[in-house]
C-alpha cells in the first residue's frame, strides 16, 4: 500500500507542473482528497475553480438560487471566487408561490447584504400566461411547472449556463450527471450523451440555443455542506433547525407543514412536533423530520447516524416513480 501510495503522490505531482489555461492549479484527485486532512479545502478550491471556469468560457451564466443551505453554501462560495469584484452573474430564483415563509424573507435578506442582482420569476405567471393546469390533490406540488418558468427565464435572458447545488448524493438520476451538463435547444437533458471530463478539464462549448447545468458541488455530500456550514459560521433560514410546527401527519408517517395550499379533508391528522428539515422545496411537497438538533454541531451529529438520503426521506415528489426525478430532468428541470 505504501507503495502505491507514492505513485500516486507522484502521478499528482508530475500532473500538476503541467500548467495550461484549462488545468487548475490545484488537480484534485480522489486518492489524494480523502487521503488529506484538510477536505473541506479540496472541495472548496475545486468548487470555486467550477465557478471560474463558469464564468470564462460562458457569456451569459446564471446562479439559479431557492434559498435554501446548497444555493446559500453556492452564494458563499461565489463571493469566494470573485470578491472583491461583483458576482459575474446573477441569481435567480424560481417562486413556485408555495414557498416556505422562512426561506423567502433569507433570500431577501442575503440578497441585500452582499448586494447582488436577483432575478424572480413566479410559477403562478407562468400558470396564467400558459393556460396550465395547476397540481391537484391533497399534496399539489408545482416541481413540475417550475420546469417551464425555468425555461422561460433562462430564453428571455439568453443565459448559456446555469449554476446549480446539486449534490450526488442527493438522487440517483442526479448521481448520472457531469459537472457541466448539456441540455439541447429545448432545455432537455439525455443521461447518455455526457461529456468526459477528465482532469478537471470541463468542455462548455454549446451550439445556439443548447445552455448548460454547472454543478459546483457535485463532489460534495449532504455531511461536507454541513461541515462546511460549520466551518464557514454560514447562516441559514431557522427552518433547518428544530423548532414546532403544526404538521399534517401522512398515511406513511410524514409530516407536511399545515398550509393554506393543501387540500386536506375532516379525517385528515394536524399534530404539532418538534421538526427540522433537511432540504426546503415546496412546502406542500417537503416533509420535516422529527428532530431536536438546534445547532450545526447537533444536525452534524444526526447526520451521522443517518442511512436515509434527505431526498429520499423528504421529498414526496420524488417518490412518484423510481424514476420521477430522472424524468423532470429531462424535461429541463433543475
Amino acid at each position: 500500500m505504501v507503495g502505491e501510495g507514492r505513485k500516486i503522490v507522484a502521478y499528482s505531482i508530475a500532473l500538476s507542473s503541467l500548467r495550461s489555461p484549462y488545468r487548475p492549479s490545484f488537480i484534485t484527485f480522489a486518492p489524494l482528497m480523502y487521503l488529506s486532512n484538510g477536505y473541506l479545502n479540496d472541495l472548496e478550491s475545486e468548487a470555486i475553480y467550477i465557478f471560474r471556469e463558469a464564468a470564462g468560457q460562458f457569456e451569459r451564466p446564471a446562479l439559479l438560487f431557492s434559498g435554501g443551505k446548497d444555493s446559500i453554501c453556492l452564494v458563499h462560495l461565489a463571493l469566494k471566487a470573485f470578491r472583491p469584484g461583483r458576482l459575474p452573474f446573477p441569481l435567480v430564483h424560481i417562486d413556485t408561490g408555495h414557498n416556505f415563509t422562512e426561506t423567502l424573507e433569507f433570500r431577501d435578506k442575503l440578497v441585500a447584504e452582499i448586494g447582488e442582482k436577483l432575478i424572480v420569476r413566479k410559477v403562478e405567471d407562468t400558470i396564467k400566461s400558459k393556460n396550465l393546469v395547476d397540481a391537484k390533490g391533497k399534496f399539489p406540488s408545482r416541481n413540475q411547472l417550475q420546469t417551464y418558468t425555468l425555461l422561460d427565464v433562462i430564453e428571455e435572458m439568453e443565459f448559456d449556463a446555469c449554476i446549480g447545488g446539486a449534490r450526488r448524493d442527493e438522487e440517483k438520476a442526479r448521481a448520472k450527471e457531469r459537472i457541466f451538463s448539456v441540455r439541447d435547444e429545448f432545455g432537455q437533458w439525455n443521461p447518455k450523451l455526457q461529456r468526459p471530463e477528465l482532469w478537471n478539464i470541463f468542455n462548455g462549448n454549446i451550439h445556439k440555443g443548447e445552455n448548460v447545468r454547472v454543478f459546483p458541488l457535485s463532489n460534495w455530500t449532504e455531511l461536507d455542506v454541513w461541515e462546511y456550514i460549520r466551518r464557514e459560521n454560514i447562516a441559514l433560514p431557522q427552518i433547518y433547525f428544530s423548532h414546532l410546527r403544526q404538521c399534517v401527519l401522512t398515511e406513511n408517517g410524514q409530516l407536511i407543514a399545515n398550509s393554506e395550499f393543501l387540500n386536506l379533508e375532516t379525517s385528515d391528522s394536524i399534530v404539532s412536533r418538534k421538526v427540522r428539515y433537511r432540504t426546503v422545496g415546496d412546502m406542500t411537497c417537503t416533509a420535516a423530520i422529527e428532530s431536536p438538533a438546534s445547532t450545526v454541531d447537533e444536525i452534524i451529529a444526526e447526520l451521522k447516524t443517518t442511512t436515509i438520503s434527505e431526498r429520499g426521506a423528504t421529498r414526496m415528489d420524488d417518490r412518484i416513480s423510481e424514476a420521477a426525478m430522472e424524468d423532470r430532468k429531462k424535461g429541463g428541470y433543475f
